[in-house]
C-alpha cells in the first residue's frame, strides 16, 4: 500500500551483489510467498553496518559463499507493485572466494545456483524482480563504480 503523505514514505535501505565467475551468476533461489524465486544475494542494512558490511553478511547468509566486493554497479531504486514498498538498493560487484562446507542459510533460502544471463532470461518469471536482469545487463554494459562511491561517513 503506497504511503499516504510524505511524512509516512519509508524506504527500505537494501543491499545486493552482482557475483561473475566464468560467465555465470551467483544467485539465491528462496521461498517467496509459497513460489521458488530467484535474485542476486541481497537484503538489508542493519543497525551498525556499513553498506559494503551488509552485502558481504547478505551474500554469506543466502549462499554460504564468502566474497571480496570489488566495486559498485550503481544504486537503484524500485517500488515493488505487489505492496508499492520502495527499496533504495546499492548493488556491489563481488568475487567469489571460498563456499562455506556447511552454510547456515537464512530461512527461506533454498540455496545458491550459479547461471549464464541467458538462463536467467529464460528464467525471467521466476526473478523476484525485474532488477535481477536488469542490474547483470547493466553490469555487463560495463556499469561499474569503485567501492569508494558507497562511502561510510560519520
Amino acid at each position: 500500500m503506497p504511503p499516504t503523505s510524505q511524512r509516512d514514505f519509508m524506504p527500505h535501505v537494501t543491499v545486493a551483489c552482482v557475483i561473475e565467475r566464468d560467465a555465470q551468476f551467483l544467485l539465491v533461489r528462496e521461498w517467496i510467498d509459497g513460489r521458488e524465486r530467484l535474485n542476486q544475494p541481497a537484503g538489508h542494512l542493519e543497525a551498525n553496518e556499513t553498506l559494503a558490511q551488509a552485502a558481504v553478511r547478505e551474500t554469506l547468509e543466502e549462499t554460504g559463499w564468502h566474497i571480496e566486493l570489488t566495486g559498485v554497479v550503481g544504486v537503484d531504486l524500485y517500488t515493488a507493485p505487489a505492496n508499492g514498498v520502495t527499496y533504495v538498493r546499492t548493488t556491489f560487484i563481488g568475487r567469489a572466494l571460498e563456499e562455506d562446507a556447511n552454510p547456515q542459510l537464512d530461512e527461506g533460502i533454498i540455496g545458491p545456483e550459479w547461471l549464464t544471463r541467458d538462463e536467467i532470461a529464460a528464467r525471467r518469471e521466476q526473478l523476484r524482480s525485474p532488477m535481477v536482469l536488469d542490474i547483470i545487463d547493466q553490469y555487463l554494459a560495463g556499469r561499474r563504480y569503485p567501492l569508494e562511491v558507497a562511502g561510510q561517513h560519520g
